[in-house]
């Protein structure tokens, strides 16, 4: 049973883009995506958001986002590409994109975890950036297993296709209120977002 104050109002959710019940992202925060399919993650996060998507990736890295693998989770034309030529200067584009609150989500496709330090600078400048208007959202993309320190949240993506069927295991590996959890992400058509079924609970 809860106990409110006299005169004390309730607390209110922070606003967040919500995939589906139980798996929400909080805005002015920044998350973490790491696993083989944590690009199509954030495709299909910004499938379900509004305005531009910044995607921020190293120059010198070889693959780079194919226009006909976004179109079945969002319009490509919404996507604005930055490639810097330095690794220093992806954290600092990054933060200075949540920063400016112009942009509703800005990805970092990063090719290793980020430290505490930078992290934290990101958290504050997204909301900094919530004062413009809505919170931006910034999602770290790390490879393997991630370990970004100080993140909002982490999300582990992996493909599982069968035959025609487009399918992921989608793992809730940490979040700061909710105990880990596991989906099966199923797309039924293009642009429709990803059908979840919790499969399992997670040690």
């Amino acid at each position: 049973m809860s106990v409110q104050l006299l005169g004390q109002k309730p607390a209110r959710a922070a606003p967040g883009v919500t995939l589906q019940d139980g798996i929400t992202l909080q805005l002015g925060r920044v998350h973490e995506g790491c696993g083989p399919a944590r690009r199509s993650f954030a495709m299909w996060l910004a499938g379900q958001m509004q305005g531009p998507v910044l995607w921020i990736s190293p120059a010198w890295e070889p693959g780079q986002l194919n226009p006909d693998g976004i179109m079945p989770f969002a319009d490509p034309a919404r996507f604005i590409f930055v490639r810097p030529t330095r690794a220093e200067d992806l954290l600092w584009c990054m933060e200075e994109a949540l920063r400016s609150g112009a942009i509703p989500l800005i990805v970092g496709d990063l090719p290793g975890a980020p430290g505490l330090t930078p992290v934290r600078r990101m958290h504050l400048a997204a909301e900094q950036g919530g004062t413009m208007g809505r919170a931006p959202l910034g999602l770290l993309l790390t490879p393997g297993d991630g370990g970004a320190q100080g993140i909002e949240t982490r999300w582990h993506m992996a493909a599982t296709h069968q035959g025609e069927a487009r399918r992921w295991t989608l793992t809730r590996r940490r979040a700061r209120a909710l105990p880990p959890a596991r989906w099966t992400a199923t797309q039924i058509k293009p642009r429709a977002g990803l059908q979840l079924d919790q499969i399992a609970a997670v040690d």
